[in-house]
């Protein structure tokens, strides 16, 4: 067994196995879901027969990190503040990636199922989805300051994908629309609709993807059945998160999608796409999540830009759960051939956002999936056209999606506001001065009066010693 190069700085991509010729960039509309391509009662299994075929992920805390002290991350999100309001009691979030390990600090895990291999979703060789649960719903502990940002919250641990497994016969992989879209190691667009299916069935009122199929514009990603997945959680009012992808030189996923034209303020950016992404592209019915340098709030380079964005999160020098069987540590970084890499993408931009809709859902429990959703990208710090493709509405604010009151209308935009001018200021009013002048003037005059006459009255003598 040879020996793996985990690799946690990108998302766990799922690539198309096979892409029709693309289209012109002006013809990709966006796309269209197909509610009888749905499949509800799927095995909870894999596919195939599989067989791990490279060595588990070697989570590490890098040397130096002071833990006592929160993570550009965790500061970012201003999470004890956002704790005033609520903590996510009560909510269950599923997390479908690359299985999710126990953990001390993951007090509340239901095993969701496995379509990678034979465990029950607890069991995380790629040491991926535990950092992605952890960023949700860890609790906080004494001796270091990370805490998730729903630490009240539940997890359903679903396996769905793994880098570390294969199919043990790669020759019955068959034609792509049989098994579309397998990348290196193992899981499928068809497997990631049948977990999220589940994850509805098990009752989850938020579920997290933290995965992405990439294809060229135009291309075929076999991903109806996703689309169908995505919209069935949405009716069933679940919240689906999913990360908008990240650019990774040498796959389906590494060029960049070009800004709308600027000559046309309409323009919602479809014209210009030349990089698809599924499942986060199924808007309205996926909260698409973009990633921002967590140091300073700048969007991260590596992120996928596209019209279907629509918020974006801390997603570079990420802390989180160690997912080591039997370990209670933390990890900011995994080992590589030549030394550590650090834990980036918009794999852990993902889990914040799923972490704060944790938070309203407890707070509003009256509010359906598309309200949250609203809620939580009309109180984002937004760019200064409202919304662009690079970061969607803007940088999640936690604390503003607990305690804003919303207008009832969003603002537009795109029309053009009159500013208006200074109010100027009402003319001074002297009448008290002037009043009270006259009076102190009045005051003395009298005063002078008196004194004036009582001085022929006076007698003036002077004291004996004995008097003092």
């Amino acid at each position: 067994m040879r020996s793996r190069i985990g690799h946690v700085t990108v998302v766990v991509a799922i690539t198309a196995a096979a892409a029709l010729p693309a289209l012109p960039a002006a013809a990709i509309p966006p796309p269209a879901v197909d509610i009888a391509a749905l499949v509800r009662d799927a095995p909870i299994a894999p596919p195939e027969p599989t067989e791990q075929k490279m060595l588990c992920a070697k989570p590490v805390l890098a040397p130096g990190t002071d833990v006592t002290k929160p993570s550009a991350a965790q500061a970012m999100m201003r999470l004890p503040e956002a704790w005033r309001f609520s903590r996510g009691g009560g909510q269950k979030v599923a997390v479908i990636d690359t299985g999710v390990t126990r953990h001390p600090r993951l007090p509340r895990i239901t095993a969701g199922g496995d379509y990678v291999s034979r465990s029950d979703g607890t069991d995380d060789c790629d040491g991926h989805g535990t950092l992605v649960a952890g960023i949700i719903g860890a609790q906080p502990a004494p001796g270091d300051a990370f805490a998730g940002v729903a630490p009240e919250s539940s997890i359903i641990a679903i396996r769905q994908s793994s880098a570390a497994f294969e199919p043990k016969d790669r020759r019955r992989a068959g034609n792509p629309g049989d098994n579309p879209s397998v990348g290196a190691g193992f899981g499928t667009v068809q497997t990631l609709a049948y977990a999220i299916v589940r994850a509805v069935g098990l009752g989850a009122t938020v579920i997290n993807i933290s995965e992405v199929a990439c294809g060229s514009a135009g291309s075929n990603l076999y991903d109806k059945q996703l689309g169908a997945a995505v919209k069935y959680a949405f009716d069933r009012n679940v919240v689906v998160v999913a990360a908008a992808g990240n650019l990774i030189e040498g796959s389906q996923c590494s060029q960049q999608n070009p800004p709308p034209n600027p000559a046309d303020p309409a323009s919602d950016g479809w014209d210009t796409v030349t990089t698809i992404a599924s499942p986060a592209w199924y808007t309205p019915y996926v909260l698409s999540v973009a990633a921002v340098d967590s140091e300073g709030g700048a969007p991260a380079a590596f992120s996928l830009a596209g019209p279907w964005v629509g918020i974006a999160a801390p997603g570079t020098s990420i802390l989180s759960l160690d997912s080591t069987r039997g370990s209670d540590r933390l990890a900011n970084a995994q080992e590589v051939e030549g030394g550590l890499t650090s834990v980036d993408g918009t794999s852990f931009a993902a889990p914040y956002v799923a972490g704060v809709v944790a938070l309203v859902r407890a707070k509003f429990p009256e509010l359906d999936a598309r309200a949250v959703i609203e809620r939580i990208t009309r109180t984002a710090h937004a760019p200064g056209t409202g919304r662009d493709n690079t970061v969607g509405h803007g940088v999640i604010d936690p604390v503003a999606a607990l305690t804003y009151e919303i207008p009832d209308r969003e603002p537009d935009w795109t029309v053009p506001q009159a500013i208006s001018a200074p109010t100027a200021a009402p003319p001074v009013d002297h009448r008290p001065h002037t009043i009270a002048a006259i009076g102190v003037g009045v005051c003395a005059v009298i005063l002078a009066a008196g004194w004036a006459v009582s001085m022929p009255a006076r007698r003036v003598r002077r004291l004996n010693p004995d008097e003092y």
